[in-house]
């Protein structure tokens, strides 16, 4: 009868069992040499010539580096590794890329410094995949050390960087998860998979449905419940984006107090009409916050065809969706905040008809359809904002679907602050300057304003600001100078 001795089996799993031979340490340096080096290799038992030629081994499962020496292969355990380089010996232990080092013997061991891929067998001709090594260590040593990541085992993974482009996931994702989307959406979506399977129609009638499917299958629909918002942490957004008008503030609290009591968003978007420089974009970035929802842009003033915001039909071989789809694709999911910027100046379209009118179908919550993706987008999510300089260039239709709220522009006494309080010291902080170094007196402040009396918005005022920090920089740096103080006039000849 076979006897089965155990009593060493754990003994000879131990040895079995992968372990790391090297330590991570981060470097910034820029240029690697025998006392700053990629890595450091055991050579304890034997010392390794100037240029040694082999290959890494996989790193999962041995941490070393094959010598190939005229006595044979001889194994080195890699000792230290720079944080930078980590991923790289990870490829080229997997590929089994023969390179040769370029290294110095050291008190702690081998100091490799230079890393050079040889042709195969060993040969000193370098290969001409040596300029991609070379490019790939070059921005490894121009980049800083990766920050320290901490592993936890309960950390929750995630999927919501996986993107469905193969057919097969794609398939998979309609068996699996199908009944997640919209009834209108998954019957659209097994039609155009079927044109992509078949063999029947032409290759890119093919692809179109394939990319399609991709777009729709990575956006996740969601329903038009909305989570409570906490007001007071709304007020403070509003506090800390906009100094000043109250009543544009309470015309947004109103709002938001209408969605906690809903859950829903309200029937009308926000139109913001206002002189240039006054908020209203940062406005609409404080609503998307306080919202949370993902937002995005478009710029209506450089849209002169409606096909940009509609898409091409798929009969055209560089056929592509439009602007309105794409929006919804870098989103991820349906519920998001639309910013439509210049909204006034949507009428001057020079395309085959009015890029504005485009927009009706999008404001009125029905659903949007894009020519390329042939399918109606539930809108029900989805929050416009508008800005505009002048609503008398705004038609009629597409006012009617906003909430107006008129920007007003800021008056003296609120430039002075918002100059004192707020522009000078954020660029005051940017340039390194401290506020004892560049001293601005309220007669100075008095000057700047006077300056810009007629112009509209504080962006000039920022760039005013920009313009004293920056010459107050340059006394401090050239002149030696330990402060600056700029008076009235002083200030009237620098904005002059």
């Amino acid at each position: 009868m076979p006897v089965f001795d155990f009593s060493n089996s754990s003994d000879d799993k131990k040895s079995n069992e992968f372990h790391c031979t090297y330590t991570v340490f981060r470097s910034n340096e820029n240029a690697a040499s025998p006392q700053k080096p990629i890595l450091l290799l055991d050579n304890h038992k034997r010392e390794w010539k100037h240029h040694s030629c082999g290959v890494f081994a996989d790193q999962d499962k041995q941490t070393v580096f094959e010598f190939k020496e005229e006595d044979g292969t001889v194994p080195a355990d890699i000792l230290k590794v720079d944080a930078r380089f980590v991923s790289l010996l990870h490829w080229l232990g997997e590929n089994r890329i023969n390179v040769r080092l370029s290294g110095k013997n050291m008190e702690d061991g081998y100091a490799v410094y230079k890393i050079r891929e040889i042709a195969f067998g060993g040969g000193t001709k370098l290969s001409a995949e040596d300029g991609f090594l070379q490019f790939m260590i070059e921005r490894l040593l121009a980049g800083s050390a990766p920050a320290e990541e901490i592993e936890d085992e309960d950390q929750e993974e995630t999927g919501d960087s996986m993107k469905l482009t193969s057919l097969q996931s794609i398939t998979d994702f309609m068996t699996c998860a199908g009944k997640t989307l919209p009834d209108n959406i998954r019957l659209w979506a097994r039609r155009n998979l079927a044109v992509a399977r078949s063999h029947e129609v032409s290759p890119e009638e093919r692809r179109h449905a394939q990319r399609a499917l991709s777009i729709m299958m990575n956006i996740q629909w969601k329903n038009n419940y909305f989570e409570a918002i906490d007001p007071q942490e709304a007020r403070r957004i509003l506090d800390e984006e906009l100094y000043g008008m109250e009543r544009v503030k309470q015309r947004i609290m109103e709002t938001i107090i209408q969605i906690n009591r809903t859950h829903t968003l309200p029937a009308y978007g926000i139109l913001l009409v206002g002189p240039a420089g006054t908020g209203k974009s940062q406005i609409a970035y404080a609503v998307a916050r306080i919202l949370k929802l993902p937002w995005t842009t478009l710029d209506m003033s450089s849209i002169n065809d409606p096909e940009q915001l509609t898409g091409s039909s798929r009969i055209y071989a560089n056929a592509k969706p439009g602007i309105i789809m794409e929006a919804f694709s870098m989103a991820g999911e349906s519920n998001l905040v639309f910013i439509i910027n210049e909204l006034d100046k949507a009428s001057s379209g020079k395309g085959n008809g009015n890029p504005a009118d485009v927009l009706l179908t999008l404001l009125d919550n029905l659903g949007f359809t894009d020519n390329y993706i042939e399918c109606m987008v539930p809108t029900v999510g989805v929050y416009p904002i508008a800005t505009a300089n002048d609503k008398e260039q705004i038609s009629a239709p597409l006012m009617s679907r906003f909430a107006v709220i008129d920007i007003p522009d800021y008056t003296a006494e609120e430039k002075k602050i918002i100059f004192s309080k707020f522009a000078l010291p954020k660029v005051l902080k940017r340039m390194g300057l401290q506020e004892k170094e560049c001293v601005v007196t309220a007669e100075a402040v008095d000057a700047v304003i006077e300056k810009y009396a007629d112009t509209t918005g504080i962006r000039d005022l920022e760039q005013a600001a920009e313009h004293m920090a920056a010459n107050a920089l340059y006394q401090i740096e050239v002149d030696r100078v330990v402060k600056v103080v700029f008076d009235g006039e002083m200030v009237r000849h620098l904005l002059a």
